[in-house]
């Protein structure tokens, strides 16, 4: 991995060619990234709520920059690091605040996947990542963000939103008896696991937290409705039972302790969603969390 670019290293341009010139609407802090480990912008800027994530071509081979826009972005960084190329995108450089990494190169997509009717497939598929990424690894972990720090926004927000105090219940029950800790992706769904051709599927944009491992596959059950609520999978009747079925049988999961997970999971994407105002998120969020805890009765 490098972290810095020797001064008299050539940069993948031929000389006097700055690819700044072309791409004259790139922030700053992207600039700086590009210029420290020599990148070539090869694609177009997407700016999310956290980062600003860029293709690029790296020695000339095609690679993602990701520049944070939020502090919490770093803990993913580290652990995407830490991950090794091991069930997850390969890091090249990476520091508190910027990442680059191998790029995805195949055709397929998840979410695609299960709309088209093949939902198991791309449900193994997902639980086969979690299971790499969870393996045990040598070495110290990095500083990543607890788990019961991660659900704060639900805990403030139960007490003024009746639809929310169950999942705080569950919440707090299973963080106050965890099971299984170990590093966690905190956002493994359809989205966030790519084809990466030769190398298979892999995860890229982990949270970065620290918890019970049962956490991991409870994205499983929201998705990909979260991502395109127009197209709706997650939450057809049966849908969730089917899931729950293909995730225990390949994982070895408890059922009941993944629907605790499944609550406690969906109360706290509602929380999000309700405080950004985003009544749509929310509504998906609380019919799964309605199915989970009808299932646990």
């Amino acid at each position: 991995m490098i972290d810095q670019v020797p001064a008299d290293r050539a940069p993948d341009m031929i000389p006097g060619d700055d690819p700044m010139d072309s791409h004259p609407h790139i922030p700053a802090p992207v600039t700086t990234w590009l210029e420290r480990w020599r990148l070539v912008p090869d694609g177009a800027l997407l700016t999310t709520h956290s980062s600003w994530v860029l293709p690029v071509r790296h020695e000339g081979r095609p690679a993602m920059l990701k520049v944070a826009r939020i502090p919490d972005e770093g803990a993913g960084y580290r652990l995407l690091t830490w991950w090794d190329g091991q069930g997850a995108a390969r890091v090249f450089a990476s520091t508190a605040d910027a990442l680059l990494m191998e790029r995805a190169s195949g055709a397929g997509d998840l979410a695609q996947m299960a709309w088209s009717g093949r939902d198991e497939e791309a449900c193994r598929i997902l639980c086969d990542t979690a299971a790499r990424l969870h393996a045990t690894r040598s070495g110290p972990l990095p500083d990543l963000h607890p788990l019961e720090d991660w659900f704060q926004p639900l805990f403030q927000l139960a007490p003024d939103h009746a639809a929310l105090a169950p999942a705080a219940d569950i919440a707090r029950q299973l963080l106050a008896a965890p099971r299984a800790i170990g590093p966690l992706h905190g956002d493994l769904h359809h989205e966030n696991v790519l084809d990466f051709g030769e190398r298979g599927w892999l995860a890229i944009d982990p949270h970065g937290l620290v918890g019970e491992r049962t956490f991991d596959y409870a994205n499983i059950f929201t998705n990909p409705d979260l991502s395109d609520p127009g197209r709706p999978l997650a939450t057809l009747p049966g849908r969730l039972e089917a899931r729950l079925d293909i995730v225990v049988a390949v994982t070895g999961l408890q059922p009941e302790r993944l629907l605790r997970w499944i609550v406690a999971w969906t109360g706290l994407s509602a929380a999000w969603f309700i405080g950004d105002g985003d009544e749509q998120g929310a509504a998906i969020d609380l019919t799964i969390n309605t199915i989970a805890r009808r299932l646990l009765d």
